[in-house]
């Protein structure tokens, strides 16, 4: 069974900032691609950030100045750097794991989620 683990969120003022972080089977953390999405209630997921070793990492529009992902390859860890934090970031955040290589048998998984974590930001 593949389980992501984030951790990380909480409660943090406005301009506040937050890491959270992704622990990831060291199979899955080598050759899928690992990002963040976000979601709020009554609102699509939408992606935040994702990072590969073969291209550079991607990001929202919106969020390309304020957030940073990155990966510990050690750690098998991928984190989420949140800076100057606005009310409209509050969300569940989730870890997320994709394979995007060539075709592979009926009984690979492709995608994995973890359970998210949540974000708030307020005064």
């Amino acid at each position: 069974q593949v389980q992501l683990v984030e951790s990380g969120g909480g409660l943090v003022q406005p301009g506040g900032s937050l890491t959270l972080s992704c622990v990831v089977p060291r199979t899955i953390f080598t050759i899928y691609t690992m990002g963040w999405y976000r979601q709020v209630p009554g609102r699509q997921r939408e992606m935040v950030a994702t990072i590969t070793s073969r291209r550079p990492a991607s990001y929202a529009d919106s969020l390309k100045y304020r957030f940073t992902i990155s990966s510990d390859y050690g750690a098998s860890t991928v984190y989420l750097q949140m800076d100057n934090l606005l009310p409209e970031d509050a969300a569940v955040y989730y870890c997320n794991a994709e394979f995007e290589g060539p075709s592979v048998p009926s009984w690979y998984e492709r995608n994995y989620w973890g359970q998210g974590t949540q974000v708030g930001v307020s005064s």
